[in-house]
């Protein structure tokens, strides 16, 4: 093989090795996430009707004052969930859907994030370890109650919202579309 020859074999096998470098690369930081299901967002054990004893609210005439302390007694024991310490500082992926904060014709930034259609919206808010508020480093084109994947830090730090007090807080550093036949 000539000089020139063997110089341009070189140079693509380079070129060949950088690309490949650099799709490993990315594909490492795309995949160093842990992948979560709502159920492991909540301690073992946590059982939030435990608190309500033997109660059988089938019993309860619906609209009574017995309802309505009921309802509140169950937010309070919802809005206080116990979160999952050990998972704060984690990098995750986590489905959901969105239930924006902001109201907007564009991107989005900040949302709630809730693990079955209609969450906050249509439906009471779920308990508090089962909503996830996400702050995105980059806005999206989000639409309330679109089905995602969001991946990002995980931190263990609970807020009240308009639409529910959140058990975590996520820096969402990336978001997709769900596709699947149905949220996990």
């Amino acid at each position: 093989m000539d000089k020139s020859r063997r110089h341009f074999a070189l140079r693509a096998a380079l070129i060949a090795a950088g690309i490949a470098s650099a799709s490993s690369t990315w594909a490492q930081n795309r995949g160093n996430y842990r992948t979560l299901q709502w159920d492991e967002l909540m301690p073992e054990g946590w059982n939030p009707k435990a608190a309500l004893g033997h109660l059988d609210a089938s019993r309860i005439p619906e609209g009574s004052a017995q309802e309505l302390e009921l309802q509140r007694k169950m937010r309070k024991i919802w809005d206080n969930a116990p979160v999952r310490a050990e998972l704060d500082g984690q990098r995750v992926r986590l489905p959901g859907y969105v239930v924006p904060l902001e109201y907007s014709t564009g991107a989005i930034r900040d949302f709630l994030l809730v693990p079955y259609f209609g969450a906050c919206i249509h439906s009471p808010p779920p308990p508090a370890n089962q909503i996830v508020l996400v702050t995105l480093q980059k806005a999206a084109r989000l639409r309330t109650m679109d089905a995602c994947w969001v991946a990002g830090v995980l931190s263990v730090q609970g807020k009240p919202t308009d639409w529910g007090v959140s058990g975590y807080a996520m820096s969402g550093h990336q978001v997709d579309e769900y596709r699947g036949a149905r949220m996990p």
